[in-house]
């Protein structure tokens, strides 16, 4: 399957091909050594519960370390690859993109936020905690007919209690509470980056001022408004270009750049790689 950025991608169905179009969930357990060694991404969720081991998860570039007592949260439209070792047991749920956005609501920041902290070290408590709550949704998808009422109820409680952990371990995050618009800001950004490279086109839809736009961003992330749009246009080149079979002029044109070698000087400016560079060294 590939989507309309070209990327090969699986979908949830490929894990369980005999399952119900409307079954938007699947649980799986891993024991021991598993290798995911050609990056790809998801069209679904990944909630990677870790209860223990040692490894490498690599998520859009960056290596994390896998350990006891982890949770790895994984969004549609990211690159990941991981080498779990022998010691491993860990408790994976896969959730389809309808279902989590049921209640999305429930965990307490955006999806994008979760983008910069997709591992978090969890208490032993807050462990088992999800633990109960993985191991309960199951055995309700082992009941016919599933009752979906109930495993809605239980992932919604997951998406609390993950967002609770969130907060506690990341002051960060609650700078979003205080200056909401940044939050909105960086969702406008996850959309309309491709079409849109402007501080002023996303000041607007705010209805603020691009100034001031860009003093919220300095006073609270410690960067310029710009850098927030360049920082996501690179991952996405990043993204193209270890996992699509696209071309380097196909991947400027997909990222709104008319002229291949303004494209080519933007990603050796914020990488210090051509991108022909960047996608062999890989």
């Amino acid at each position: 399957m590939r989507d309309k950025d070209h990327f090969p991608i699986l979908g949830i169905q490929e894990f369980q091909p005999d399952l119900q179009a409307e079954a938007n969930l699947q649980y799986h357990e891993l024991h021991g050594e598993n290798h995911i060694e050609k990056p790809h991404k998801h069209d679904f969720f990944i909630l990677l519960l870790i209860e223990k081991g040692s490894g490498t998860h690599t998520i859009d570039f960056q290596d994390y370390q896998v350990s006891d007592y982890q949770l790895h949260l994984l969004l549609p439209g990211q690159v990941h690859r991981w080498l779990l070792d022998k010691t491993t047991l860990a408790y994976q749920l896969m959730i389809s993109r309808p279902l989590f956005e049921t209640f999305s609501a429930s965990l307490e920041f955006s999806f994008i936020l979760y983008q910069k902290y997709p591992v978090l070290s969890l208490s032993p408590q807050t462990f088992r905690q999800l633990q109960y709550e993985f191991q309960h949704i199951r055995d309700e998808l082992r009941i016919k007919p599933i009752h979906w009422s109930i495993i809605h109820l239980r992932c919604q409680l997951v998406a609390r209690l993950i967002g609770r952990e969130a907060e506690s371990r990341y002051e960060e995050l609650t700078v979003y509470r205080a200056a909401p618009a940044l939050l909105k800001y960086h969702n406008l950004v996850d959309e309309y980056f491709k079409e849109h490279k402007t501080v002023a086109f996303y000041a607007d839809q705010l209805h603020i001022s691009a100034n001031y736009l860009n003093i919220l961003c300095r006073k609270h992330l410690q960067v310029s408004a710009m850098y927030l749009i360049q920082n996501r246009i690179t991952l996405e080149a990043k993204r193209l270009l270890q996992a699509s079979e696209m071309s380097v002029k196909e991947i400027a044109f997909e990222l709104g750049f008319s002229d291949l070698a303004y494209f080519s000087n933007f990603f050796k400016g914020q990488t210090g790689f051509s991108p022909r560079s960047f996608r062999h060294q890989l």
